[in-house]
C-alpha cells in the first residue's frame, strides 16, 4: 500500500498536481540565476501603463489574469544573456517575451524586442482571426523575423524557450528545436519601424495580452 502511494505521489508530481514539490524543480541550472522564486513577484515590476494587479504568482507559477496588465519587467537590465523559461497558453492565448526593453514604450516597436507567444492554430483559423503573418507566430521576433519551423505544442501544454542574445545575434529554440538564428544587422529596414532592435541593453519581460498565460522555471545567465 505504501509503495502504491509513493508511486502515485511521484506520478502526481510529474503531472504538476503537487505544487509544493515544484520548488525543487525551480533550482537554476549551473551558471544561471532564478528570475522567478515560485512564490511572488519579487524582482519584477510593470512597465509604464502596466497594471500589477493583473499579474499573479504562487505554487510555482507566474501568470497573467487575462488582459490589461501590460508588461511585467525584471528589475535588472541585461545585455548579452541566455534566457530559459516554460510557458503555457490557453485556447486563443496571446503573450510574449520582451528582450532588452525600456520601461516606457512598446517592446515590439521602439522599446526593445518581443518574442511572440501565441496559440498559433487558433489564430491561423480565419474563422477566428484574419491575416496572421509569419512574423507574428510563436517564436518570431515580432514583426521582424519569422520562425523557420513549427515546434509549438498545443494550447494547454507546456512549451520551453531557450533564447540567446549575444551582440547582434539572436537565437531562439522552442522545445529543443532551433527556430530563429538571426543577425539583427540584416534587418536594418525593419528597424525604421522596430527601432528597439537597435538597443543593446534593457529589461526582460512577460506580456499580459489575452487569456491566462502561465510561466515557470524562468532562468537567465549573463554572457560575458
Amino acid at each position: 500500500m505504501k509503495r502504491r502511494a509513493a508511486r502515485l505521489l511521484v506520478l502526481c508530481a510529474a503531472l504538476g498536481c503537487v505544487p509544493g514539490l515544484w520548488a525543487a524543480d525551480n533550482e537554476a541550472p549551473e551558471g544561471f540565476e532564478t528570475l522567478f522564486n515560485g512564490k511572488d513577484l519579487s524582482g519584477w515590476k510593470v512597465n509604464e501603463g502596466g497594471n500589477i494587479d493583473k499579474w499573479g504568482a504562487g505554487d510555482g507559477l507566474l501568470f497573467t489574469k487575462g488582459s490589461g496588465g501590460g508588461w511585467l519587467m525584471t528589475d535588472k537590465e541585461y545585455s548579452d544573456f541566455e534566457l530559459r523559461l516554460d510557458f503555457k497558453v490557453p485556447k486563443a492565448g496571446n503573450s510574449g517575451v520582451a528582450l532588452r526593453s525600456a520601461l516606457k514604450g512598446a517592446p515590439h516597436l521602439d522599446a526593445g524586442m518581443e518574442i511572440q507567444i501565441l496559440d498559433d492554430p487558433w489564430y491561423l483559423d480565419e474563422k477566428n482571426y484574419k491575416g496572421l503573418k509569419p512574423t507574428q507566430r510563436t517564436g518570431s521576433i515580432y514583426g521582424v523575423v519569422p520562425p523557420s519551423k513549427d515546434a509549438l505544442k498545443p494550447a494547454g501544454e507546456w512549451n520551453s524557450y531557450r533564447i540567446v542574445a549575444r551582440g547582434r545575434r539572436i537565437t531562439i529554440e522552442l522545445n529543443g528545436t532551433k527556430i530563429v538564428d538571426a543577425n539583427l544587422d540584416d534587418y536594418k529596414e525593419q528597424a525604421k519601424e522596430h527601432s528597439g532592435l537597435l538597443r543593446a541593453k534593457g529589461h526582460l519581460g512577460l506580456q499580459s495580452h489575452d487569456g491566462r498565460v502561465e510561466f515557470r522555471r524562468v532562468f537567465v545567465k549573463v554572457l560575458e
